[in-house]
Order: C-alpha cells, then structure tokens, then sequence
C-alpha cells in the first residue's frame, strides 16, 4: 500500500474506536425515581447492546422503596419499554435482566450495610476485582449522608461516583458539599454530571469552533454583537413541585446548563480535548465572568405555580429567568451573553444564537429590502436531539433587480451521520465515567466560580413577575435581549 493511500476510519461505535470499560459494578441510588426510569435504566441497556459495558457488569439498585429483584426487573422492563430508543427483541431483555439485582435502604437494620452486602455478591458474581461506579440519582439534600455510608461500609474503594445537578445551592453549600465529598472521595473519583454537556450538538460547538479554519476567526467581539442561549421548556414542574420549590430555574438551569454551555462558547483554544486541558480553559471564562448584576435580571413565575400541591401560597420561587451575562476578557469584552430558561413557554427548544455584527449597508438602496430584516447574519446550534447547525445570511432575491432577503444553510446530524452511532447524553456520560474520562464533567473550582458569580443575585433577587402559560415569560425579559426567539417562531 502507497504511503499517501488514505486510512479507512474506523466506526465511531466500534471497538477499535471506543475503549471497553473493566468489570465494574453500577450502583444506581435512586433507581426507582424518574431519571432512572428515563435515562439511566434504558441508557444502560443502549449501552449492553451496543456492546459499551463491561464484558462483566452487574447493576445493584438501591432506594427508599420496599423491592426484591424481580419486582426491580419488572420496573426496568416497564421503563424500558415506555422510554427505550429500541424494542426489546431476541435476548437483549434477557441479558440485561441478569445483570440487575436490588438493595433497599428502607430494610430493618443497618441500610448501609445491606447494600454493601449486595454490593460484594455482585462483585463475586462478576469475579476479579470489579470498579465500582455510585451514581447517585437522588435530591442534593440526600447526598452528603450517601457519601458518608459509602465511606462508613468501604463502598468507596477502588470506585467512582457520580453526582446529579444542582451541586449546591450556593457559593457556601457547594463549598460544603465538596468538603464532604473529599473527606470520603479523592476529586479524581468524582464526577458531577451535566447531561447538556453529553449531548453531541454540544460537542459539535468544539468541533466547529477548533476543527475548521471558517469560524475561528470571527469567533470574537470584533465580529460578534452578542450571543444568546435559550433553553424554554412547554412542560410544567410536574411531580417535582416539592424539589422545584427550594431550588427554582436559576440554581436548576442556569448555574449547572447554560453557564456550561457558556464555557465551550466563549473558551480559548485548548492546546488538546484532554480533560484537564479543557477543564482548565473553561474555568478561565469562568474567572472572567463579571459577577451578575440584579439589574439585569428578569424572574418569572407562570401562573397556577403557587395553586400546585407543596407550593407555598406566597412563593417567590421563579420558573423563569432571563439575563445578562458578560465575559471580561481580550476575546469577549462588550459582548453581551443573553441566557434565557423557564416553564410553561410557548415553545420547548435548545438553542445557541451568535448573532455577528452587521456590516456596512449603504452600497444597497433602501428598496432592496435589507433593513427590513433585523439582525440577519447568525449561527444557530440547536442543542435538541439529534441537533443541526443553521447559517443564517443575508442573499439576492431572483430578478431584475438586487431585491435581497434571508437565507439559510442547515447541518443536521439525521441527515449527515448515522443515526445509529449516536449516543444520548447520560449514555455517554455513564461510559466515560466507566473509563475514567473526565473530559465533559464539571470540576470543583469551575463549580465553586459560578456559585461566586451567583452571589449578587441570590442576595438580592429582583422580584417574580407573574406570566401567562405559554407565553414568552414576563414581558420585561423581551426587553432584556435584543432578540428573541418568539420573534423567530412569527416568521
């Protein structure tokens, strides 16, 4: 073969492509709860069929309900079978259904204990010494106390753990919790999951920004006016009234999502995608982000929200935020970051809009049309599954005359890739905790910066404003951006 024949590329599923996790362990805490029944349950078994788990692995779930293993098994099948991306065909429930077994906390005696013991037949089941994988699907109250009975039973040897959002609630809290964690956990065992950063539309930020000489270079405030994150979500607060209640859309969403997404916007290139590498670009926007100012926050809450079960009846929790955010460095400095989330809007969507600065106009006469279009240069991610990449531009109309009007070219994952190689956010994050990968986890002093920059807010938060289900929000948040995605929706 010639030396400048080009190399076949592996698939990205294949496993010359992607490394097998060792004999592990998974302990799911909270493994009868929503996530585990959504994500976690139909996620693993994603993961046995596309051959991603240990060739030996066994599950233990472990929660406050009163379960035996069939009773667990019957769980995950009906999870499965209701949240599931495939059909369970041949002897895929078979083989999944081997690997479960149950642990429940609520049992008479020491709770700790009874899981360790689970714990230790699985890990003679599986035979050698197995890794030991904790996630913990639970309320952030409930972590600490897990941490300690890990520690207290040996649970924490030879294991890594996984922690759910929000770490924390505050600057103080999540100083706390880390403390706690690392009193039982070294901070290389730990990772605190981010489902928005597992998710491939996510990562394609990187790739576009660093793999292609076309972006790069305008990636700055020479050419960008501002940049907006949107995240509005259709549903309600549902069943979680009670956790929504002491934690709200700022601490739920923004602190632990849309700052992270921030972070791959708005990072310097990194000398390499390794995890300490990234991390430490992503924490140095973090540094630079201007601590919030209450006046550029609007918070929201829809109306019915206090009428719900577990709400108080004076509550100024918000279901709804939207904000300025600024990034004082060389790159970003006067380039405002607009970030918006909440319940009950008009739309559900994920989207990341860089809106580029206009350029000079007046060579085109006013009937050509182009001021008729407010702010028609951008790049806009939507981060949903499986995602797409649109340019939209300014272009010539056909005809005699140089009429112009707005365009646009797509990327979209379905279309381009097969579909089939793709992993779902917690899939992916579940197997590069598996292997040690820390590259899309959030850090300890990333965590603690954000808390930092919360601080104006949390101290002093501007009032809710009520809003109509299926608005917008508040109509002052219309007034924060300079663009909003209604507008988008009404053309």
């Amino acid at each position: 073969m010639s030396e400048n024949a080009p190399t076949a590329v592996a698939d990205p599923l294949s496993p010359e492509a992607v490394k097998r996790p060792p004999p592990h362990v998974i302990v799911l805490f909270g493994a009868t709860g929503d996530l585990a029944k959504r994500k976690l349950l139909p996620g693993l078994i994603h993961l046995l069929n596309a051959d991603l788990l240990p060739e030996e692995v066994r599950i233990v779930g472990t929660s406050t309900s009163v379960l035996d293993d069939e009773e667990f098994r019957s769980l995950a099948c009906a999870a499965i079978t209701e949240f599931g991306k495939e059909d369970l065909v041949g002897d895929s429930w078979e083989r999944f259904s081997e690997l479960l077994s149950f642990a429940t906390s609520g049992e008479e005696g020491d709770s700790g204990a009874v899981l360790a013991g689970r714990v230790r037949e699985a890990e003679e089941e599986v035979g050698g010494e197995a890794q030991l994988l904790h996630f913990l699907s639970v309320p952030p109250a409930a972590a600490p106390s897990i941490v300690r009975e890990l520690g207290a039973n040996g649970l924490h040897e030879n294991a890594r753990i996984i922690m759910e959002k929000p770490f924390g609630t505050d600057l103080e809290s999540a100083r706390a919790l880390n403390e706690e964690i690392h009193s039982v956990f070294a901070e290389n065992q730990v990772f605190r999951i981010d489902h928005f950063l597992g998710k491939e539309a996510v990562q394609n930020i990187l790739a576009l920004r660093f793999a292609n000489g076309l972006f790069e270079p305008i990636w700055n405030r020479e050419h960008v006016s501002s940049v907006q994150i949107d995240v509005p979500e259709t549903l309600d607060v549902g069943t979680r009234a009670g956790f929504y209640e002491k934690t709200g859309a700022f601490r739920d969403m923004v602190v632990t999502h849309l700052f992270q997404v921030l972070g791959y916007l708005a990072m310097e290139p990194p000398t390499s995608l390794r995890a300490k590498t990234l991390g430490d670009e992503k924490v140095k926007v973090f540094e630079a982000l201007r601590p919030l100012d209450p006046e550029y926050v609007v918070r929201g809450q829809y109306e019915g929200y206090r009428e719900i079960d577990g709400v108080a009846g004076d509550s100024d929790t918000e279901t709804f935020v939207a904000l300025r955010a600024n990034v004082d460095n060389w790159r970003w400095q006067g380039v405002p970051f607009f970030l918006r989330t909440g319940k009950c809007l008009a739309e559900g969507k994920r989207v990341v809009t860089i809106m580029l600065r206009e350029p000079a106009l007046r060579m085109f006469p006013q009937s050509a049309g182009v001021h008729h279009h407010e702010h028609p240069n951008a790049l806009v991610f939507d981060l949903g599954d499986p995602g797409s990449i649109t340019a939209e531009f300014m272009a010539k109309q056909p005809g005699a005359t140089m009429a112009l009007g707005p365009a646009r070219m797509t990327f979209s994952y379905d279309t381009s890739f097969e579909a089939a190689n793709q992993l779902e956010a917690y899939e992916r994050l579940i197997h590069d905790a598996m292997t040690g990968d820390h590259t899309l986890f959030t850090r300890a002093d990333g965590i603690e910066r954000l808390w930092e920059v919360a601080e104006p807010l949390l101290d002093a938060p501007p009032p809710v404003e009520p809003y109509a289900g299926g608005s917008w929000g508040p109509e002052s948040a219309a007034e924060l951006t300079p663009w909003n995605l209604a507008e988008e929706e009404e053309e």
